[in-house]
């Protein structure tokens, strides 16, 4: 028995990180809470968190976004197009948001969402909630190297994740009681880099260590999948991403009991704890 199906209970906001390929883990989560009729009042996305964000808000299942995640590879959303600001274009992403996504602006979500983004020029978060969804999507994916940055109302903006990391702010400010934050951990590693984007994600690592504090501080439950061993470009692997998302949102669940507890019957709360191995705050 669903420990949801039979009690309501705070305003959950749901904080999703960025990881590029390894953010399809998101959506293991999202079956997990979607298994369990676990509501989702509020959603806040950095990069590939914006990504999977949208679409579920806009209505789709989380194993709908599974079967769209399993056909997904870069040059549905990338094109190799050199330039000073970056090695890829990234305007296929609009036409393929648009594709499958069911609306095409934040106000006809079906769950209110932000969408972060980082402007270049002075380092300032930036957060979306209103106007066309696509076009923040894709400046919340800007992976700063890879992808130019993205011009919008003359701001030059880059991936959420730099002043996000995990977008727990934003979502604590969209009215949630409690928030369940998605953290993707880096492969940081030790040693020299390999490569340009080897720089750009140890850097990304480094900057969300330093600012881990705050974002930890403001949430209630997190949820850290095993995505380590995954390459940030393993679309190819999209059955293992999702099984660790699982893997950790299931571990995490008894946690959410205390969240309901205090209008739960006791024989409920059993039912649904049997089976489980308590997560870790």
């Amino acid at each position: 028995m669903s420990f949801a199906r039979k009690q309501s209970g705070p305003a959950i906001g749901l904080a999703l990180s960025g990881g590029f390929a390894r953010g399809i883990a998101h959506i293991g989560v999202l079956k997990v809470l979607d298994e369990e009729n676990i509501p989702i009042s509020f959603v806040a996305g950095s990069s590939v968190g914006a990504f999977i964000g949208a679409i579920y808000c806009a209505g789709a299942s989380a194993r709908e976004i599974e079967q769209i995640a399993g056909n997904v590879r870069r040059r549905h959303f990338a094109r190799l197009a050199i330039s000073r600001f970056g090695f890829f274009s990234n305007h296929r992403m609009i036409t393929f948001l648009n594709k499958i996504l069911k609306v095409k602006t934040f106000e006809e979500l079906e769950i209110p969402l932000a969408i972060t983004a980082t402007e270049i020029s002075n380092g300032a978060g930036v957060v979306f909630r209103s106007g066309p969804l696509a076009e923040a999507v894709r400046a919340s994916c800007a992976y700063p190297g890879v992808f130019p940055p993205v011009d919008m109302d003359g701001r030059m903006l880059v991936d959420g994740g730099l002043a996000y990391p995990v977008p727990v702010q934003p979502v604590s400010e969209m009215g949630s009681e409690r928030i369940i934050a998605v953290h993707l951990r880096k492969r940081s590693g030790f040693g020299g880099p390999r490569n340009l984007l080897d720089i750009v994600a140890k850097s990304f690592a480094i900057a969300q260590q330093r600012s881990g504090f705050l974002w930890q501080s403001i949430s209630d439950l997190i949820v850290e999948p095993e995505i380590r061993q995954f390459r940030y470009d393993d679309f190819d692997r999209t059955a293992e991403l999702v099984r660790a998302g699982e893997t950790a949102m299931r571990a995490a669940l008894p946690n959410l009991i205390h969240w309901f507890e205090k209008k739960q019957d006791p024989e409920i709360v059993e039912t649904f704890t049997q089976g489980y191995v308590p997560g870790v705050l």
